[in-house]
């Protein structure tokens, strides 16, 4: 079993609603089993301003998948949510993103693990903390230290 790391994010068509559902998908992923969801995190868009901010969330999977087997399923969710893909860092139903898979490095031409920009992040960075505030990247950068460079006090906790 591998710990996963799922960014979940969504600003279209109820996004509250997105996340909580792909919650529930990714419940149901084979060889998989969810073991821990942050709570819900309102955030600016990275990229265009005009448009609506995020509802962030960051989930943690026990998995026997491979890292490429689990991409094309959380890609698979994303489909069943209607995700279109009309600009780099535009507006959308779901986005999920594998943020860390266990203490792998992967670089290929479908996948980036650890996300590449999971450093600039505050709706990752957060999320991550509340979960796991001992986690460290596979280069060895705990997340505490990650929150020292990228502050998240523009994040707005959801849940109480």
């Amino acid at each position: 079993m591998v710990n996963a790391y799922i960014g979940l994010g969504s600003n279209l068509d109820n996004p509250i609603e997105h996340i909580h559902q792909a919650v529930e998908d990714l419940k149901i992923l084979p060889k998989s089993r969810v073991m821990l969801a942050s709570k819900l995190y309102l955030s600016k868009p990275v990229g265009p301003q005009d448009q609506d901010d995020f509802i962030n969330s960051v989930v943690m999977l026990e998995t026997t998948l491979e890292p490429l087997a689990l991409l094309d399923h959380l890609q698979a969710i994303e489909q069943s949510h209607q995700r279109v893909r009309e600009r780099h860092w535009g507006p959308r139903t779901l986005d999920l993103d594998l943020l860390l898979f266990g203490d792998l490095s992967i670089q290929n031409a479908r996948l980036t693990v650890p996300h590449a920009e999971i450093n600039n992040r505050d709706f990752v960075i957060g999320p991550l903390y509340e979960l796991c505030p001992e986690l460290a990247l596979p280069n060895g950068t705990k997340i505490q230290d990650l929150l020292q460079h990228c502050p998240i006090d523009g994040l707005v906790c959801l849940d109480s």
